[in-house]
């Protein structure tokens, strides 16, 4: 099964990959965020998730594919964002980036209507300030590039562990986020995007283990022909595997955790 590991080229010819895709309705193409998607999609498949009656809760949803793509093959969703006012003053409204609604969730024809409107409902919710609600209410969470929005690397480090209390005994959290590629110690660490460190995952896998919970992690770094190529802003290359931010050039690092059965 997969574990938590960075983007690497050599995903991207693996059959999960294009399996993913199929079931995305996805075409293939050599870029992160699609990687992200399908690495979330794979994770909870081959853990049991993706299943009738499975409840999922999905942080910083967007507009993208995986809500549809979860509620057809039977789950209930919780699809969360932010609300609209904190999502425009970040930029989110302006880019099309952010959902206050149901509608555009289901925007690509993944799920059947009717059962797209019976087992997903949409709610605001603040990745800083998690819901009592949620508490043991879930069978998996999940977020695809959001945990680096939360303010500061300190507040990414704290949704990471805090989001873990949202699950039911047995559940799977897999989130995914920025990977420093280029330093361990100089990053971004204030603001709307900040950028991991190897340091600050290997903070979270430890706090993740001290308090009872399961994750494996790979943290090799792929040597591509496609994956050498790093992407600059505006981001338009049609390969976006390694991206320039700021100073930095980084990728994606997906977190695949376990709560234990008891």
């Amino acid at each position: 099964m997969l574990i938590s590991q960075l983007c690497k080229e050599q995903d991207f010819q693996a059959k999960w990959f294009a399996n993913a895709c199929t079931q995305l309705q996805h075409p293939h193409m050599y870029h992160r965020k699609l990687w992200e998607f399908c690495y979330i999609y794979q994770g909870l498949l081959e853990r049991g998730m993706l299943v009738h009656g499975k409840k999922g809760l999905g942080f910083g949803v967007g507009k993208e594919r995986l809500v549809s793509g979860f509620a057809a093959q039977g789950c209930e969703i919780v699809a969360t964002d932010l609300d609209f006012d904190q999502a425009k003053a970040q930029g989110w409204v302006d880019s099309n980036q952010h959902s206050d609604s149901l509608e555009g969730l289901n925007q690509y024809g993944l799920c059947d209507t009717e059962q797209f409107f019976k087992l997903v409902t949409f709610e605001n919710a603040d990745m800083n300030h998690i819901s009592d609600k949620y508490e043991n209410g879930f069978d998996f969470t999940w977020s695809s590039c959001a945990f680096e929005h939360c303010g500061s690397i300190e507040l990414g480090k704290q949704f990471i562990v805090n989001q873990m209390k949202c699950l039911r005994p047995g559940g799977v959290a897999i989130h995914t986020t920025e990977f420093n590629l280029s330093s361990n110690e100089d990053t971004l660490s204030h603001g709307v995007t900040v950028l991991f460190r190897k340091q600050d995952i290997e903070w979270m896998v430890e706090a993740l283990r001290s308090e009872g919970y399961s994750i494996d992690i790979d943290y090799s770094i792929g040597d591509g022909h496609i994956e050498s190529f790093v992407d600059v802003p505006p981001y338009t290359s049609q390969h976006h595997l390694r991206l320039q931010l700021g100073q930095f050039v980084s990728t994606s690092i997906g977190l695949i955790i376990q709560k234990p059965v008891v």
